[in-house]
């Protein structure tokens, strides 16, 4: 990534980077409907790249009725208009109903006042309703501006040079119900709020033995209460689109009372706002608490989470609803509902239904196999999901699961034990590694490991871990000609707050890791509010993977962000200083730096605090900060723990398969393709053979040798002034990053 090393765009790449211009362009952006965490993010993102491309930018407040109204309501935006806003919940540019953007009369208004500016070009941020006004808005700007001209309001000139109007929607939507997105703005903080509440309640519950019930957002869509009762592992959820079956009041209390039984002294139960029964009548939260109450007698508590789940700092990670959803609900055609809503949620709908109801013993056919499952490398957050979800899919497709303690220093050791559905309750929102963990790779030790496969009789092994865990895979599949006994299915799952693993975009623990950085950097920034010109530098965790600070960076909005995988030198560093010496003399008074622990041999966290310091005197002063070991800690984020959940029973059935293959036919597994990793790789998972993945992997500096998140690096720089290229190739992907450097 030499500052020589550019390459120019071809064909017709080359033409549209030609015209990526702004020059006598205006935007207007604007919120609407109701707020969701992460629209000020994307609302300075749309400000800040608007300007880096010569346009400008007008602020439309207050949604479609500031659109209507005009006057003071839309005004031009400038580069620290939006300073200081990436931490702050809800819309700084307001959002309100707007009934009058329904009629064409108030449509034809606020075409008028946009013309007024000559904003053509709408980037509008909101859910539902908000986007199909937009839409319509499009479809109709032809008529209003020849309707606008017939009323002397405008000119046959500005008919033809404001003839087309450009509208780009972001789903801003806590309910994630949006068609065409996997995510939207604002459902990541919405389910760090709900977890955050389980959580709280879970710890007080656990000391009285309570039923809790608690409804969240969701009148229509049950995304928000499904995927909170995957992540904290809820003994029933109530959802809009799949309504229990007949009968569910006593199944739930026969389940209710069976957990009681086995000592378990919290039950959760989840209940959408909008859930119904098979007849389309509602279940309520306070429904659910008088039948516990009555039928079992148990302390029950409602909880109603409300707006809540709207407030908060928005998360590090921040669909239209079709007709179709609706009418197969009011039809009770629950099934086409659920399909309806896509793949990722009948998955989740048929992940929970697995972990949350056992089968009576009788009523699962016995496989005669042994699966054990393994924890390597540092502790990450979710890998305690990643487990339970392991175990449980294993018990429901008929395995006797094994849990080996201590990575491969506890399997060498015998340090195994049998581990059944009710060991690993309440398991999905404990941090760390329950199991245990270690760095300890197998190559010392397999003759001894080879011994305890043998004796008990192992047919299958699930590793999760980080490059420990890759290494460790790589080391028992070399050893396949000597030890027969690892002529088995084997895979990994990625689970390491560094997110190096080849393989796989993202790994369990680096999403937990990353909203640490993000909110101690919001904290810190916090911390200087009253104080005057002060940059921060701060460390990250990683090694040599500079994803925690470049993403870090991305999300607490700072000034540079140093990592191995983009050389730097003195230069660069005294150019950073510079940058922020004449940022210092506007209205923004705090920097931000990120530094990778591992992006420079010479270049330390104290010889840039240093540096800063030397160099910014009268004009701001340095502090640093050296994260550590607490990126590791603590409860994982919901995305980690549903990741965990999930990829974990992906590769349980992956496993099944493969001893499926081999039933009766004592099989041994010799071929490449059955030792794997298990990743996400541009949205698909996929089992990649660990023996094709080698020539993909930096072994010295145990990364993988091409890395996504790369791409995103000058969009860093964009959004903190830098002067900054993003060429992309004909493929689409980066082919070169600048160097931090002006």
């Amino acid at each position: 990534m030499d500052a020589d090393d550019s390459r120019a765009p071809k064909g017709s790449l080359r033409k549209f980077l030609e015209h990526l211009s702004g020059a006598g362009k205006a935007i207007g952006v604007l919120t609407s409907g109701g707020d969701a965490q992460g629209m000020n993010a994307a609302v300075r993102a749309v400000v800040r790249m608007g300007i880096y491309v010569g346009a400008k930018v007008y602020f439309i407040y207050e949604g479609y009725q500031g659109m209507v109204d005009g006057g003071s309501n839309i005004a031009e935006a400038d580069w620290e208009s939006v300073s200081s806003i990436l931490q702050v919940g809800g819309t700084i540019i307001g959002s309100a109903r707007c009934q009058a953007f329904r009629t064409r009369e108030g449509r034809l208004k606020a075409a008028c006042n946009l013309l007024q500016r000559g904003i053509t070009n709408l980037c509008v941020i909101g859910g539902d309703g908000s986007l199909t006004g937009a839409n319509l808005f499009r479809k109709e700007w032809s008529g209003l501006l020849e309707e606008l001209a017939r009323n002397g309001q405008i000119d046959k000139e500005a008919v033809q040079k404001y003839a087309y109007l450009n509208v780009v929607g972001m789903v801003g939507s806590i309910d994630n119900d949006f068609c065409g997105t996997d995510m939207t703005i604002g459902t990541d903080s919405a389910l760090h709020r709900i977890i955050e509440v389980v959580d709280a309640i879970m710890t007080t519950a656990q000391s009285h033995q309570r039923t809790f019930v608690l409804e969240v957002m969701g009148r229509h869509c049950g995304y928000l209460a499904l995927v909170s009762a995957l992540a904290c592992g809820a003994d029933w959820v109530f959802l809009p689109e799949s309504p229990p079956e007949e009968g569910w009041e006593e199944q739930m209390c026969v389940k209710l009372s069976e957990n009681r039984a086995r000592k378990k002294r919290l039950n959760i139960i989840i209940v959408a706002e909008g859930a119904i029964d098979t007849q389309n009548k509602p279940i309520t939260s306070e429904k659910i608490k008088e039948l516990v109450v009555t039928q079992l007698g148990y302390d029950t508590r409602v909880t109603i989470l409300g707006h809540v789940q709207r407030g908060g700092t928005p998360s590090a990670f921040d669909r239209i609803l079709t007709q179709d959803v609706q009418k197969a609900m009011d039809e009770r055609r629950f099934q086409d509902a659920v399909r309806l809503r896509g793949r990722s949620f009948a998955g989740n709908l048929n992940t929970y239904k697995r972990l949350a109801i056992k089968l009576p013993d009788d009523q699962i056919p016995k496989t005669n196999c042994n699966v054990a499952v393994i924890n390597v490398g540092a502790p990450a957050a979710g890998m305690n999901a990643a487990v339970r979800s392991a175990v449980r899919v294993g018990i429901a497709d008929g395995h006797r699961m094994l849990a080996i303690y201590d990575g491969f220093d506890g399997f060498a050791k015998g340090q195994i034990k049998e581990i059944g559905w009710t060991d690993v309750g309440g398991w999905t929102g404990q941090g760390g590694s329950i199991l245990g963990t270690k760095r300890v790779l197998p190559g010392r030790y397999l003759d001894e490991i080879a011994t305890q496969m043998r004796t008990h009789s192992i047919n299958a092994l699930l590793i999760i871990g980080g490059f420990e865990a890759y290494l460790g895979l790589l080391e028992l599949s070399a050893a396949r000609e000597k030890h027969e006994e690892f002529c088995v299915p084997m895979v990994m799952v990625p689970a390491t707050v560094s997110n190096n693993v080849p393989g796989s975009d993202f790994s369990i623990g680096a999403d937990t890791a990353l909203n640490t950085i993000t909110d101690t950097c919001d904290r810190i920034k916090q911390s200087a509010s009253g104080t005057k010109r002060r940059v921060f530098i701060i460390e990250t965790m990683g090694g040599y993977c500079g994803y925690l600070a470049n993403m870090g960076g991305l999300a607490a909005g700072a000034d540079a962000a140093y990592i191995f995988e983009e050389p730097f030198d003195i230069r660069d560093l005294q150019s950073n200083v510079e940058h922020l010496t004449e940022k210092m003399k506007t209205t923004i008074q705090r920097g931000l730096v990120l530094r990778n622990e591992s992006c420079s041999e010479n270049y330390t966290t104290d010889f840039i605090y240093q540096l800063y310091s030397e160099e910014g005197k009268g004009v701001f002063d340095c502090r640093k900060n050296v994260l550590g070991h607490m990126q590791q800690g603590g409860a994982p984020s919901p995305f980690d723990r549903n990741f965990g959940t999930k990829i974990s029973a992906r590769a349980m059935e992956w496993i099944t398969a493969k001893l499926k293959e081999a039933r009766g036919r004592g099989k041994k597994f010799t071929t490449d393709d059955s030792v794997c990793v298990l990743g996400i790789s541009k949205r698909n998972v996929i089992f990649q053979p660990v023996a094709e993945l080698k020539k993909q992997t930096d072994f010295e500096h145990r990364i993988p040798k091409e890395q996504w998140w790369l791409k995103l690096r000058p969009l860093m720089k964009i959004l903190a002034k830098y002067k900054a290229s993003y060429d992309v190739s004909d493929s689409g992907q980066l082919e070169h990053v600048q160097p931090w450097s002006v």
